[in-house]
């Protein structure tokens, strides 16, 4: 009797088990089957070629599905293997990687940077001997965000030769006592790790992470993208999402250099939730993570939001999450991690509208519990506002454009070698049809024939399609004698900025 009553008992507890087992699986379908739902909706409302998604709670998948096409117009399934580019997604490896190196005594990240890299040079000696290695991975240097963007834009230069030429940056806002974006800091950190290990940054990642994590798909440079299949084309959404090809970002590859897919991503955001098995397993110490997702510099606001080490963080819906974006040619991608329930979501998409941030937020609010009616509608009101005011910006040199008038000066006056310490030497001269040139030796993509637009300004008609801009103007600067001095940029976008490159001809020896 006793032991029918611990059967019956074992039978009972077995069957509450499936029970629970049952309903957790129900209801992870019926979460699954919302977020698609509203995936499908995106897709529509913000006219995207597609994106896939993926999600991950408690350690289970719970989606990592695609949505639309890899290519405009092309019957090409996107999948939870279809390859994206991350871009600064890519910053949150760098930065554990440092963090791992320091928490196994390769380097300390309150070092100076001059320690590892005795190169390394800011806009004043003090800073460049006192910033360390922790400053260039929390965005507080006295750098301008985005600034410099514009020496690794399509360049063929080495990590080094780009990060010998920060020097010549101004700064933007005092040192460690303020906030700005900077691209240039993680190149820089990429270089700490070859420094340190003997190792590029590339390897690196590939050894620790990639490998340990089994990312199969996961590539750290354009180059083995074109012998492999089911790899998302980028598109210039303004452009009515004119299809483009992956922008090569070689030198900068650990500022945003990597190509992954949800089905991988999601190992790597379960790694960052699950830290405690990280560390058993060795990928990364439990005391690396927390490191990278601790508060380093304030950025403001009533959520309080911060940047960590390679991430961002905030407080939403009484949650700490954390979060980075990611923004490629042709190619914008966001991930949000809510730590205290083991969530993760990753959007990669193959266009350059807010469709990935809008709908990995909408995902978080869903777990979270919060209001979601008018999500959508909110999100393509932001895209029609952000697409206006990129026009305007455009426009704007259109509409001062003066009709009718004739240039000044005459071609063998412009052509000639031109310098710039923060760029390097820019040529121009006559191309085989007889129009002038522009050309950059160290990144020939940015090449451009040059159209008269007014007075002593020319049209930039580059060689190549740009996703971050496609329209520009040059004007001649000339002295009181008459005599052409230099080249000023206007190109009007949000990142590389030409207007920083202030090009002085060189005189004919």
């Amino acid at each position: 009797m006793l032991l029918l009553k611990k059967q019956l008992a074992c039978s009972q507890f077995i069957r509450l088990l499936l029970l629970l087992l049952i309903g957790n699986l129900s209801l992870s379908a019926q979460t699954a089957a919302q977020f698609q739902e509203a995936a499908q909706q995106a897709l529509a409302a913000f006219d995207a070629p597609g994106f896939a998604v993926g999600v991950v709670k408690d350690g289970e998948v719970v989606l990592s599905e695609g949505f639309g096409t890899r290519t405009i117009g092309q019957e090409e399934v996107i999948d939870g293997g279809t390859l994206f580019a991350i871009a600064s997604n890519t910053k949150a490896f760098i930065a554990t990687a440092i963090a791992k190196l320091h928490e196994e005594g390769q380097l300390d990240l309150d070092e100076p940077v001059q320690t590892y890299l005795p190169y390394f040079q800011l806009y004043d000696e003090y800073v460049s001997q006192h910033t360390t290695v922790r400053d260039l991975l929390c965005h507080r240097v006295g750098l301008g965000t985005f600034s410099g963007d514009a020496i690794w834009y399509k360049s063929e230069k080495t990590a080094e030769e780009i990060v010998r030429q920060i020097r010549h940056l101004p700064q933007a806002y005092e040192w460690r006592g303020g906030y700005g974006y900077t691209n240039l800091m993680f190149i820089t950190a990429g270089e700490v790790i070859r420094a340190v290990t003997g190792k590029s940054w590339a390897e690196y990642v590939r050894d620790n992470f990639l490998g340990p994590l089994a990312m199969e798909r996961t590539q750290t440079s354009v180059t083995p993208l074109s012998d492999m299949d089911n790899v998302a084309t980028p598109h210039i959404s303004h452009r009515n999402n004119l299809p483009i090809g992956m922008a090569p970002w070689e030198a900068s590859g650990a500022a945003g250099g990597l190509i992954s897919s949800t089905d991988d991503m999601l190992k790597w955001l379960g790694a960052q939730l699950d830290f405690r098995r990280s560390e058993e397993r060795g990928i990364f110490p439990a005391a690396a993570r927390n490191t990278c997702m601790r508060p380093h510099n304030v950025i403001g606001g009533s959520n309080f939001y911060s940047a960590g080490l390679g991430w961002f963080m905030y407080r939403h819906g009484g949650e700490f999450i954390v979060t980075h974006g990611g923004g490629y040619d042709g190619m914008y991608s966001s991930v949000i991690l809510i730590p205290e329930q083991e969530i993760g979501i990753v959007v990669l998409s193959n266009s350059m509208t807010g469709v990935a941030s809008a709908l990995a937020r909408y995902i978080r609010d869903t777990y979270l519990g919060l209001d979601t009616d008018g999500w959508l509608q909110q999100a393509t009101e932001r895209e029609t506002n952000n697409r206006e005011s990129w026009q305007k910006k455009v426009n704007s040199p259109r509409e001062a454009r003066m009709m009718g008038t004739r240039p000044s000066l005459q071609e063998e006056e412009m052509v000639g070698i031109y310098q710039d310490p923060l760029y390097g030497e820019v040529l121009l001269g006559l191309a085989e049809d007889g129009r002038l040139q522009l050309s950059f030796p160290t990144a020939p993509a940015l090449n451009a024939r040059l159209n008269h637009w007014h007075y002593d300004t020319y049209e930039l008609d580059w060689e190549e399609e740009h996703a971050w801009f496609n329209e520009g103007t040059l004007r001649f600067v000339v002295n009181n004698n008459r005599q052409v001095t230099g080249i000023r940029f206007n190109v009007p976008n949000d990142d590389i900025f030409f207007e920083e490159i202030e090009l002085e001809k060189m005189e004919e020896e």
